[in-house]
C-alpha cells in the first residue's frame, strides 16, 4: 500500500509539485526481523566518505601526463610535504616528468599594494585561455613561512578564472623558509608543465625578497604599478624596477587614463637609465586596465616580442640553464641544512651550546667550529 504524502504547513494552499517539491512521509511501522514495532521515521543516512587510494609514482606520472587535474593537485601536495618518503616519492615523480617540462612560458608578476594585482591576473588569465591557452597560476608569498599555512585569497578572488577548466590555481606553499617556498613552487611548476599548461603565472604576494626568488624562475618579469602617487617608484626598491622586464601602470580607466599615460611617461624616463635585467631586451612601459580589459592584449603582445627576441638572441636559453644550476646550488644548500639540523648529534649538542653561549662561557664561531667538525667527522 503506498504511503500517505504530506505537505508542509509552510506550503502555500494550492502550490503545484513543479514549484514545492517538499513532503513528509508518515512514519512507518518498524520492527525487527520483520515483527511489528513502533512507528518510526526512517533516515536516510550518507554512506562514510571513501578513503582515498594511495597512489604509486607510477601512478602520478601516467595522470599528470594524462593531465588528470586531480592527480596533478595531489602531486603537488606530495612535493610539499617535508616526510622523508613523499620526498622520496616526490623526486622520482619529477625526474619523470621532467623531460617532459620546460615549453611554457613563464611569467612572474608583481605589485605594489592595491595595485589591483588579483583582478589583472584573473582578466589576463581569461584572455589567455579564450586565445587557447592553458594557464597556471602559482603563488610566491613569504609571509606563509611566518604563519605555516598557505594563502587561499587569490583563489577565492579569482573566482572566474578558478571555474575553467584550461586554469589552474595554486596557493603558497608552506615553505618554512623563502627558499623552501621557492624550491617547491619550482617543482609546482614542472609539474604543470608536464600536465600541458602553457602559460606559467607566477605571483609575488607583497613586496620584498620574493621578487628576487621569482624572478630566478621565470623568463619574464612583469611590474605593476599606479598612477598618481608621488613617486614614481612607489616606495619599491630600484632593485625591483630592475628585475621587470615591462611595467605596465593599472587601473589605466575613467578619469584616471591621463594620469596613467603621465605616469608611463615618468616611468619611460626611469627605465631609460637602469640596467636591463635581459640581455638584448629593452624594458617597457604600457598602460592597462584590469576592469576594463583595455590594454591586456597589449601586455601578451609585449611578451610575445620578448620571447622572440631572447630565443633569437639564444638569451632564453642561456638563462634557462643559469636558472637550472642556481636551482641546483640551492636544494644543495637546503639539502645539506635539513639533514644538518635532523642529525641526532646536532639535535643533542644544540641546546647545551645555547647555553654555553648565554651563560658567556664561549664564544659563537668557537661552538659553531667545534660542532661542524663533529659533524663531518661523525659522518
Amino acid at each position: 500500500m503506498a504511503q500517505e504524502k504530506q505537505r508542509p504547513e509552510w506550503v502555500p494552499a494550492g502550490a503545484d509539485e513543479q514549484t514545492f517539491t517538499t513532503e513528509v512521509m508518515k512514519g512507518v511501522q518498524g520492527g525487527h526481523d520483520g515483527m511489528p514495532g513502533q512507528s518510526v521515521h526512517h533516515t536516510e543516512l550518507r554512506s562514510p566518505l571513501k578513503k582515498r587510494r594511495i597512489l604509486s609514482a607510477e601512478d602520478y606520472i601516467e595522470g599528470i601526463r594524462q593531465k588528470n587535474r586531480t592527480i596533478l593537485a595531489r602531486a603537488i601536495t606530495l612535493i610539499e610535504s617535508n616526510a622523508p618518503a613523499h620526498q622520496e616519492m616526490a623526486q622520482t615523480v619529477l625526474n619523470a616528468l621532467m623531460p617532459e617540462s620546460g615549453q611554457a612560458a613563464r611569467i612572474g608578476i608583481t605589485g605594489v599594494p592595491g595595485v589591483g594585482k588579483s583582478t589583472f591576473i584573473e582578466a589576463f588569465g581569461m584572455m589567455l585561455c579564450e586565445m587557447g591557452k592553458k594557464v597556471a597560476v602559482l603563488a610566491v608569498d613569504p609571509s606563509s613561512t611566518v604563519s605555516g599555512g598557505s594563502v587561499l585569497g587569490d583563489k577565492t578572488r579569482m573566482e572566474l578564472l578558478s571555474r575553467r577548466q584550461d586554469a589552474f590555481i595554486r596557493p603558497s606553499p608552506s615553505g618554512g623558509t623563502l627558499g623552501g617556498v621557492a624550491r617547491k613552487s619550482r617543482e609546482t611548476m614542472v609539474l604543470c608543465e608536464a600536465a600541458g599548461f602553457d602559460v606559467i603565472l607566477v605571483e609575488t604576494v607583497g613586496v620584498g625578497q620574493s621578487e628576487v626568488t621569482v624572478r630566478s624562475m621565470v623568463d619574464f618579469f612583469l611590474l605593476l604599478m599606479l598612477s598618481g602617487q608621488g613617486d614614481e617608484l612607489q616606495g619599491i626598491k630600484k632593485g625591483v624596477v630592475e628585475l621587470s622586464d615591462a611595467i605596465f601602470v593599472n587601473k589605466a580607466d575613467g578619469d584616471n587614463v591621463d594620469r596613467a599615460k603621465a605616469k608611463r611617461s615618468e616611468l619611460h624616463s626611469v627605465l631609460r637609465y637602469l640596467q636591463p635585467t635581459t640581455e638584448g631586451w629593452k624594458p617597457t612601459a604600457g598602460i592597462c586596465s584590469a576592469q576594463t580589459g583595455f590594454g591586456i592584449d597589449e601586455v601578451w603582445a609585449t611578451i610575445e616580442r620578448f620571447y622572440t627576441a631572447t630565443r633569437e638572441s639564444g638569451f632564453f636559453e642561456k638563462r634557462r640553464q643559469r636558472q637550472e644550476i642556481e636551482w641546483m646550488h640551492a636544494l644543495i644548500e637546503e639539502g645539506l641544512k635539513s639533514r644538518f639540523f635532523r642529525d641526532p648529534l646536532v639535535r643533542e649538542r644544540l641546546p647545551q651550546m645555547e647555553a654555553e653561549i648565554r651563560a658567556g662561557q664561549t664564544s659563537v664561531g668557537a661552538s659553531v667550529e667545534q660542532l661542524l667538525h663533529q659533524y663531518f667527522r661523525k659522518g
